[in-house]
C-alpha cells in the first residue's frame, strides 16, 4: 500500500469510529431518557401532569449536545473547512521532510 492510500485509509478508520461513537451516543441517549421517563412517569402524584420542565429538561439539554455531536460527525465543515486534517497532515509531513534536509 503506498503512502497516499494508507492516509486514506487511516481516515476512512477515523471518520468509521467517529460516526461509531455517535451511534453509541445515540443509543444510550434513548436507553437513559426511557429510564428517566418510567421513573418520572412512577414518582407522579395521582392526578399530577407529566408536563412540566423538570420532566423533559434532561432529554432538552443533553439533546443539544447530541445535535452538535451529529453536527461534528455529519456536518459539512464550516470553521476547517473541507478536507482539513487530510491536507494539515500533508503539510506536517512535508515540515518534516524538510526539517530532515537542513
Amino acid at each position: 500500500m503506498t503512502t497516499e492510500e494508507q492516509l486514506k485509509y487511516e481516515n476512512a478508520t477515523k471518520r468509521v469510529k467517529k460516526i461509531k461513537g455517535f451511534y453509541s451516543h445515540v443509543l444510550v441517549y434513548i436507553v437513559i431518557n426511557i429510564m428517566i421517563f418510567i421513573v418520572n412517569v412512577q414518582s407522579l402524584d395521582k392526578g399530577e401532569s407529566y408536563v412540566s420542565f423538570k420532566n423533559f429538561s434532561t432529554a432538552f439539554f443533553w439533546g443539544i449536545g447530541l445535535a452538535a455531536h451529529g453536527l461534528s460527525v455529519f456536518g459539512p465543515n464550516f470553521v476547517l473547512g473541507q478536507n482539513w486534517e487530510e491536507k494539515k497532515i500533508k503539510e506536517l509531513m512535508e515540515k518534516e521532510r524538510l526539517s530532515k534536509y537542513e
